[in-house]
């Protein structure tokens, strides 16, 4: 019997959400399937959405591989998703405010001051400052897993500039394009109003005193970096300008844009730069990617960065563990979503349990991402987790450890046809004015038979992410 959820199938039976796709695909021949294909791969090369992989060798830039098997929740299911990751968003944010502010939850005992104040990602030149109201984090990726029909679990948070949202967008409009028969049968909630949200939501954050329609721009480390098809794809929906670290410059209270207009000021900035390399008179000071003041004008209120410098605080993986307490501390709510049990290796009794369980369980570094610098026990060799178990050993306080979840899988398309895969979805939380979900979010598939890795730098795809209108 198949030991993971499959959210097509029930004992044999179609599941509601999927109704409608089990004859679409039973009927579907071979040829037509493998020639669907073909032209989604052209669409994606024609339109250019790849991602980039450096230090492997070769091209860098490949094609993310796209499944064209949707993954379908019904609007009861996405309602409960939708309120515990409002949840979260809001505590999250909650607990920046504080951190960076008087720090109630630690003075109350509820997560240690070490935890925050020795953490890599904690900037205290941010202390003190209050953004427009008093957001930090104002685009939120939660990335979430589901064990079961009402099992819904949060992996991890993401805080500072979480990407694939332009995936998001694509696979709809690809699998519009290549079937839009199943657009007219189902009712599907919309997503191609992410970018105007996001417009929106930037705009309504601008700092006081900015006294007209704000300007906003995309600050990119440039062509190199891997995401760099999304921070102009994303420009190019919003009607922004992207822009390098050398087209802005600081003069007088605030940041300025260099056209050929000559010199325009800029209120908002929606940085996919990290925080080391935005000001180099703050932080890396060899950084040629930022803007050197960019941190005296942020501090004055001249200009409002997105998200705030520091946001990465609340999304590392051992702060992770304590956001059910910071919903409780700072909503007196009980959690929606729930955690996944976690051990953290810096703490003597998690450390001995983890080391003698280390091949049942998946072990991750605090600060990595991207599938990189973690085991997966129960798939690992003895010769890797006897590796891992000597930099574990090293430093124990640079990884947690949680248990091999039964990951849910949804039918994709292989080689030899129709096949479960195991998935994970990442729906992203707008923070401004006010805090919008887009109806869908970014759905990853581990496309090798088995593999619980659902990142694209380690061989996974995308999916298109329905939720049904009621």
């Amino acid at each position: 019997m198949d030991a993971f959820f499959n959210e097509m199938f029930d004992g044999g039976q179609v599941r509601a959400p999927y109704a409608r796709l089990g004859d679409w695909t039973g009927s579907m021949p071979d040829e037509l399937r493998h020639l669907k294909q073909a032209e989604a791969e052209a669409l994606f090369r024609r339109i250019g959405i790849t991602f980039a992989v450096y230090g492997e060798g070769g091209d860098p830039d490949r094609l993310i591989p796209f499944d064209m098997f949707p993954r379908v929740f019904t609007q009861a299911e996405w309602r409960r998703l939708e309120r515990g990751i409002l949840q979260r968003t809001r505590a999250l944010n909650a607990f920046l405010a504080d951190v960076y502010d008087r720090g109630e939850i630690i003075r109350a005992g509820r997560i240690p001051a070490d935890l925050v104040h020795r953490n890599e990602a904690f900037e205290p030149a941010v202390m003190g400052i209050r953004p427009p109201r008093g957001v930090y984090s104002h685009i939120v990726g939660i990335d979430i897993v589901r064990t079961g029909p009402d099992d819904f679990f949060v992996l991890e948070d993401n805080c500072r500039t979480p990407s694939g949202v332009s995936y998001m967008l694509e696979n709809r409009e690809i699998m519009m394009r290549l079937f839009p028969a199943l657009f007219r049968e189902n009712r599907i909630e919309p997503v191609d109003g992410y970018s105007e949200a996001l417009r929106r939501t930037l705009a309504s954050v601008a700092p006081r005193k900015c006294d007209r329609e704000p300007t906003i721009v995309i600050l990119t480390p440039g062509p190199l970096n891997s995401a760099y098809y999304e921070h102009s794809f994303l420009a190019d929906l919003m009607g922004v300008e992207l822009v390098e670290g050398q087209d802005l410059f600081v003069e007088g209270e605030f940041v300025w844009m260099r056209t050929t207009r000559g010199p325009q000021k800029v209120d908002v900035i929606y940085r996919r730069v990290d925080d080391h390399f935005i000001d180099p008179l703050c932080f890396r000071a060899d950084s040629m990617l930022g803007v050197a003041g960019l941190m005296d004008v942020y501090r004055s209120g001249g200009v409002t960065i997105a998200s705030a410098p520091g946001a990465g605080v609340a999304d590392d993986k051992a702060v992770y563990c304590f956001v059910p307490e910071m919903i409780r501390f700072y909503l007196g709510e009980e959690p929606v979503l729930n955690n996944v049990p976690t051990w953290q290796c810096g703490k003597r009794d998690d450390l001995k349990y983890v080391l003698d369980n280390l091949a049942d369980l998946v072990v991750k570094e605090v600060h990595g991402s991207g599938g990189y610098g973690m085991l997966v026990g129960p798939k690992a060799t003895a010769q890797q987790v006897a590796s891992f178990r000597e930099r574990l050993l090293a430093n124990p306080a640079n990884y947690i450890a949680q248990p091999t979840l039964s990951l849910s899988t949804c039918p994709t398309f292989v080689e030899e046809g129709v096949a479960p895969r195991h998935v994970d979805l990442r729906p992203y939380c707008l923070v401004g004015e006010q805090i919008k979900l887009v109806p869908g979010g970014l759905t990853r598939v581990a496309l090798t038979e088995g593999s619980l890795v659902v990142n694209s730098s380690q061989g996974g795809g995308v999916k298109d992410t329905w939720v049904l209108a009621e």
